[in-house]
């Protein structure tokens, strides 16, 4: 099943795992041209971060929501840094997980951990679905946050349905540094010298068009990706891409919403045309 992408030039634009998203379509025989969105780094201020942990190691809460593998390796870091680490993984140890799909799962098995409830869509609303079916009165909710996000419908969501929530965001993005490499990729798209942009995070989309506007480029972004088949990783990623008119031509079944399936799908869409004349056909 090697070389199913034998041909195809593919966009991606993974920052958190892009070795192994490339090694995964390289694998496929796909030509892969990276563009990282931004790098990832701790948050600004570690003091609130690490006072939360305090606060979780000395009282753990009865829940704790998860809603980015990145954030629990964050706050994991943080532990170690503060001399918490294995209080740490103990206190989560005792408390009731919720997984916003299978990222935080992966990231609670590399402590020797697995959730306890995991959302049937990974997303806001799938974690606010999946808390609503939960008696949380008076219980101490736990929730790791991801950055360039508005939380606020979630925060409200739980807070009414009785719980006293303690949120931690250990993580900020740092987009300076990408802009010229989403310009060159925007240019790629619209020479046609991209088959397919492969999209893992919904801040993907949002810093695209930010990217875009801030350079008076929009209408040219939506000239290259009119012209490229858009591959998402989920229903996050399809709800961003509809907020802004768009719509994604590949997706992976059976709501197995992370990263090999996603190229099994594209393997899938992409493959039988690009084994037989190495382009797609338009």
């Amino acid at each position: 099943m090697a070389d199913r992408l034998s041909g195809t030039r593919i966009l991606i634009l993974e920052a958190r795992e892009e070795a192994q998203f490339s090694r995964l379509l390289t694998e496929q025989g796909a030509d892969v041209m990276p563009c990282p969105m931004f790098s990832i780094v701790d948050a600004p201020d570690a003091a609130p971060v690490e006072a939360w942990i305090g606060r979780f190691v000395t009282q753990p809460c009865d829940d704790l929501v998860l809603m980015t593998g990145e954030g629990l390796r964050r706050l994991l870091t943080a532990a170690q840094r503060i001399g918490v680490r294995e209080d740490f993984v103990a206190a989560i140890g005792e408390t009731r997980t919720f997984a916003r799909g299978p990222k935080p799962g992966r990231a609670l098995r590399e402590i020797g951990l697995a959730p306890n409830v995991v959302t049937e869509q990974p997303t806001s609303d799938g974690i606010a679905a999946t808390l609503a079916r939960f008696d949380l009165t008076g219980r101490r909710l736990g929730i790791q946050l991801y950055p360039d996000k508005d939380h606020s419908a979630l925060l409200d969501a739980v807070a009414a349905r009785g719980a006293s929530i303690d949120a931690v965001t250990p993580y900020a993005y740092d987009a300076r540094t990408a802009d010229a490499n989403i310009l060159a990729a925007i240019d790629a798209m619209v020479d046609g010298r991209i088959e397919a942009i492969a999209l893992t995070a919904s801040a993907q989309v949002r810093r695209l068009f930010d990217v875009a506007r801030a350079h008076g480029c929009e209408d040219r972004l939506r000239d290259g990706l009119a012209r490229t088949r858009i591959a998402s990783v989920g229903p996050a990623v399809s709800d961003e891409l509809q907020s802004h008119g768009l719509r994604a031509d590949i997706m992976p079944a059976n709501d197995a919403f992370f990263m090999k399936p996603l190229i099994s799908a594209m393997a899938v869409a992409l493959g039988k045309t690009s084994s037989r004349d190495g382009a797609l056909a338009r």
